[in-house]
């Protein structure tokens, strides 16, 4: 069943060229991000291009339930009246963060050294979904939290009513982890200190800086050392939303995937943070050009041009990049089953606990359709069969995750045969125009 009620099963089928512009929508982490710290600054922050998916809309509903003053202006445009660092009023009712897990951990983060009580849920997804890694490192500043076993969601936290500053290292490379002991850290006396040692993307330092926070990033022998400063005044910000490089990633792979097409993708963050999908599909030589290139907000951009490309090569992915790419690894496993020879994707057991087990997910779907994939706890291995040579037919599971329906729906567009998924109901919650989107490039995809 969706996330959001009765399933909807689609189908993708070979399509004719893609051509034209593909407006994907706005960034989901800076939106969560734009309406987190507008809630937790003085005044009025206005927001452009915010992406309107039920993820980002459950975190404005959030952020209203905490006394801040959140309005849609129409077309993508919001403001944000906010209540200070430390003004959060205690939620009448439960916080319900639909599936989002950024959504979630970050707001556990921002109210979690204020002395109120919150208690969180999520659909069926976010309800598996582990907590503690975040709750954990909230605890050294005195929160407490109580939840279903394993760290699960429904979970109520009581903010620490004097928090002690914190210097924690991320076990784990995890922007989310960094972001909610930062938040957590702003309505803290003294210095928080967050280290890292695989750096992670980095939406929060950047914004923290323009809404006024001191905060200092030193690479050091332990890592990057991310120092913030509490109990800052933050200053209300005009925010224009770059378009979302995570949702870009399937325009883009469709176009390098289907013969003739040539697909622009217009004023794409390029945080190199997290474009490192675009960086591994040109060293699998994809014909992926960056025009326009320029910095917007302290973010930089471009637009990018994609174009069908038939030769492309297997390539072992650096563990490195992982943290920089590692919403797109199931679209870049549908572009690896079409490529020549064996791609491998180490350090990526990230994968096993987003909205769904990805490795998991993505391994079932493509040996459904042919392809043959070996994995591990960390890895796994696509073996290709060169382009357009994927059988397909198979129907397959995505597990209430909007990444795996897009991506198989995305494979389908190049197989010799359709591919169904089980519930693209889930796509909504990050990408609400998807279908329209590609169907107005030419892609042949319809909800059976």
């Amino acid at each position: 069943m969706s996330a959001h009620g009765t399933p909807i099963p689609m189908t993708s089928y070979a399509s004719g060229p893609l051509s034209g512009e593909a407006h994907v929508p706005g960034d989901k982490s800076i939106s969560h991000r734009s309406l987190i710290l507008g809630a937790m600054a003085i005044g009025e922050t206005r927001i452009t291009g915010l992406l309107e998916g039920q993820d980002v809309l459950d975190t404005a509903k959030a952020m209203a339930a905490f006394g801040a003053e959140v309005t849609n202006h129409g077309g993508g445009n919001w403001s944000v009246k906010g209540v200070g660092v430390g003004g959060f009023a205690e939620p009448d009712n439960v916080i319900d963060c639909g599936n989002s897990g950024t959504g979630v951990r970050l707001i556990m983060g921002a109210m979690a050294t204020s002395a109120i009580t919150v208690t969180f849920t999520g659909d069926a997804s976010l309800n598996k979904r582990p907590m503690a890694r975040v709750t954990d490192p909230l605890a050294l500043f005195g929160t407490q939290s109580v939840g279903r076993s394993g760290g699960r969601l429904p979970m109520t936290i009581v903010g620490a009513a004097d928090p002690a500053p914190v210097r924690y290292t991320v076990p784990v490379p995890s922007a989310q982890v960094k972001s909610a002991v930062l938040l957590a850290g702003l309505n803290v006396p003294g210095e928080t200190v967050v280290i890292e040692q695989e750096a992670t993307r980095d939406h929060t330092e950047r914004m923290l800086e323009g809404f006024g926070a001191e905060i200092t990033t030193e690479v050091t022998d332990e890592g990057r050392v991310i120092t913030l400063k509490g109990q800052p005044e933050l200053k209300p910000q005009d925010i224009t939303v770059p378009r979302d490089p995570s949702s870009a990633a399937f325009p883009v792979c469709a176009a390098i995937l289907t013969p003739g097409s040539d697909v622009l993708v217009p004023n794409i963050g390029l945080n190199p943070t997290r474009a490192g999908l675009f960086t591994t599909l040109r060293e699998m030589g994809a014909d992926l050009t960056y025009e326009n290139e320029r910095v917007e907000g302290g973010e930089p951009m471009a637009d990018l041009r994609a174009r069908y490309s038939p030769n492309m090569k297997g390539i072992s992915v650096p563990p490195e990049r992982a943290a920089s790419m590692i919403d797109e690894y199931p679209v870049l496993s549908v572009v690896a089953a079409n490529a020549e020879g064996v791609t491998e994707m180490r350090g990526v057991k990230e994968l096993r606990v987003k909205e769904s087990d990805r490795i998991d997910a993505m391994a079932v779907g493509l040996r459904a359709n042919g392809v043959q994939v070996d994995e591990g706890e960390d890895w796994w291995t696509v073996t290709g069969l060169g382009a357009g040579n994927v059988p397909g037919g198979a129907t397959c599971a995505t597990h209430l995750d909007h990444r795996i329906a897009m991506s198989f729906l995305v494979l389908g567009l190049c197989s010799k045969q359709p591919i169904s998924v089980d519930d693209g109901g889930a796509i909504a919650t990050s990408f609400p125009i998807f279908e329209s989107l590609m169907g107005g490039l030419g892609a042949k995809i319809e909800r059976t």
